[in-house]
């Protein structure tokens, strides 16, 4: 598999790591959107939120369960999580993953 997020899970490219545990990676953005951007992967190949099974869904709870503790590692109390799903909503990536961002007052905008 060509998956550069299963790449970075598995430490064979390098990342700018803020959370790892068994399931899961937290990783700074290379391109940020907003002062504070992260991706949240499982380290489980999911194409996307398509992907997410009986099967797999445990992973992604733990993902959110360990969201707001990631959030205080980055030093943001307000934030912003983001998943696209498929490549008409943004997904550049075909890993599930989703985007913490945090920074000057977001406020509406979608990014």
């Amino acid at each position: 598999m060509d998956c550069i997020f299963c790449k970075i899970a598995d430490g064979s490219i390098p990342s700018g790591k803020v959370y790892e545990d068994d399931l899961i990676l937290c990783f700074k953005d290379i391109n940020p959107q907003a002062e504070v951007h992260a991706l949240v992967i499982p380290k489980q190949h999911i194409a996307s939120v398509n992907g997410i099974t009986a099967e797999n869904s445990d992973t992604v709870k733990h993902i959110f369960e360990k969201i707001p503790e990631i959030a205080k590692l980055l030093g943001v109390n307000d934030y912003r999580v983001i998943s696209n799903c498929g490549e008409g909503a943004g997904q550049t990536v075909m890993h599930l993953h989703f985007h913490i961002l945090s920074g000057s007052n977001l406020g509406e905008r979608l990014v």
